[in-house]
């Protein structure tokens, strides 16, 4: 036995394996047709070793009609592992039956025909034959036709899928480059060569081969299949495979006894070691296909939430018209714009302006919401004492404060600079939000405003009431949208939890940071505003 009949049993054991190992796959279309054409190049590797060994004539001429009946169907089952591959349902009908029959009438005449391919073998060194040109040029016409067939199918995908995919582009162009090289130079030597000279028939298999492993290579990284379970149950095959033999060629009972007990430890070794890999590889598609599937759902949340924003800004928008006409002819009215009214009717038209202001802030919380999910809150940078800012919003409260039975303090140090740079109106819609959450929040007592200059030049804003508190576990998500405290409904019906959400979006536009702090239920809270201060 010569080295290209060893390299021709190589070819035929290793597609053996594979193709045992991938027709179990999951995939059932591509795994089955792709097994298929394995174990045809194989059976053609094999073929051609045996007629290379042969030493009689007419065994000779058996073997040739095997090699050729294996290399028939080669192109058939490549063309439909590249319709699974592609993800084609099937070919039309026609062109179906014309390849099944056309191959059916092939191997009939190959197999039952005297000479169809070849009329004669003559067993010089190496091998020659006589070979009837009219056979071999439909089988020559047969196979090129299939294998085009094949390519075009494939380079059409890929066409398709240029400039799209990236993904797909880039492995389609590796299954088109990286098969067709080898299979042209296969082609060569056992289509095209063999007219002429004979001699090199058996270099063909190694090139299917190398087609083989291409396609592996181009399904792993396509995913349809796991070849880190094929490649351990190959392995784990071609070692007990090896410690068989021998065991078997050993001369010696001691020799026997170690390779037995070898074999029965790499047996059961091997057998643990292919089940934690196809565990392995079990738990990581699950984990890849809810992951898969969240990100799915990721995408579609992210519509959802994008499209709902655009509904509340468009709803916000729709309101604030109406509303601001309630509100204006509601305060004509009080101020007696349309003639003297009675006090069953003043009473009944202040607590329609006192809702309608209630509506017309949480449309601006939702517009606000709305325009910072969006990015579109626009924020006018100047230079100004946030001092008189606070000032300010205390003295526009305060008649609230009073009807609500509240005091308020306000301390400052006026020896200190307060100056930032930021946005005037957006501050004081924040120090406004504060004060105010703290007026609904305090059935009784008092509020604390004051002001502190930092040594690291940072300005602290303190807010601190007597109310209901707040308590620890609420506190980590105050400042999340629409987080209320569990009974904060009790203390404050209107309430949607989308101030404190908008005054930390507004703080951290200004590089600053906001926080509350409380001792916990009934013990009042303090809430922090901390700023950039300017010279």
């Amino acid at each position: 036995m010569d080295i290209k009949d060893i390299i021709l049993f190589i070819v035929s054991i290793v597609t053996a394996y594979l193709s045992l190992f991938i027709v179990r796959g999951k995939n059932a279309s591509i795994n089955k047709s792709f097994a298929m054409f394995i174990l045809c190049v194989g059976l053609w590797a094999l073929g051609l070793a045996l007629f290379d060994l042969s030493t009689n004539a007419t065994h000779a001429m058996y073997f040739a009609k095997f090699y050729y009946t294996a290399a028939v169907a080669i192109p058939m089952f490549f063309l439909y592992f590249a319709l699974s591959f592609l993800k084609v349902k099937e070919l039309s009908k026609l062109k179906n039956v014309s390849i099944i029959m056309s191959f059916l009438v092939l191997v009939s005449l190959i197999i039952f025909s005297k000479g169809f391919i070849l009329t004669e073998v003559f067993l010089t060194t190496p091998k020659t034959v006589k070979i009837n040109s009219a056979g071999y040029l439909i089988y020559s016409i047969y196979f090129t036709v299939i294998i085009i067939l094949a390519y075009i199918k494939l380079f059409w995908t890929y066409l398709e899928h240029r400039g799209k995919n990236r993904q797909e582009e880039s492995q389609l162009k590796l299954l088109i480059i990286g098969t067709l090289i080898p299979y042209l130079f296969g082609m060569w030597f056992d289509l095209i060569l063999p007219y002429y000279n004979y001699s090199y028939i058996w270099a063909g298999p190694p090139f299917g081969l190398a087609v083989v492993f291409v396609i592996l290579y181009s399904i792993y990284k396509y995913r349809l299949f796991n070849i880190k379970v094929i490649t351990t149950e190959l392995l784990a095959a071609v070692l007990w495979l090896f410690i068989l033999s021998r065991f078997l060629l050993s001369q010696t009972f001691e020799d026997k006894m170690m390779d037995g007990a070898l074999l029965f430890l790499t047996v059961v070794v091997g057998i643990f070691l292919i089940k934690s890999v196809r565990k392995e590889v079990e738990v990581r598609e699950k984990i890849q296909k809810i992951a898969t599937e969240l990100e799915d759902a990721n995408v579609r949340l992210k519509v959802l939430d994008q499209q709902k924003t655009e509904f509340i800004s468009l709803a916000s928008h729709q309101l604030r018209g109406p509303l601001t006409a309630i509100k204006g002819y509601a305060s004509m009215v009080l101020e007696g714009d349309f003639g003297p009214t009675t006090d069953p009717i003043k009473e009944t038209v202040s607590k329609i302006l006192k809702s309608t202001s209630d509506l017309v802030v949480l449309v601006g919380d939702f517009l606000d919401v709305s325009r910072i999910e969006q990015g579109r809150m626009q924020y006018n940078f100047e230079h100004f004492d946030i001092a008189e800012e606070v000032e300010t919003v205390i003295t526009e409260l305060k008649p609230t404060i009073e009807k609500a039975h509240l005091t308020v303090s306000y301390d400052i140090d006026k020896n200190l600079n307060y100056a930032v740079d930021g946005d005037r109106g957006k501050l004081k819609q924040v120090i406004g939000n504060l004060i105010d959450n703290s007026i609904k929040y305090t059935p009784h007592g008092s509020i604390h405003v004051w002001l502190t200059r930092k040594e690291n030049n940072k300005i602290l804003i303190t807010i601190s009431d007597t109310g209901v508190g707040i308590k620890k576990e609420v506190l980590p998500n105050l400042f999340e949208k629409f987080s209320r405290a569990p009974d904060a409904s009790k203390t404050n019906i209107l309430g949607t939890g989308l101030g404190l959400y908008i005054a930390k979006k507004m703080v951290e536009a200004h590089h600053g940071r906001i926080w509350a702090e409380s001792a916990g239920e009934n013990k009042g809270a303090s809430f922090f505003v901390e700023l950039e201060g300017s010279n």
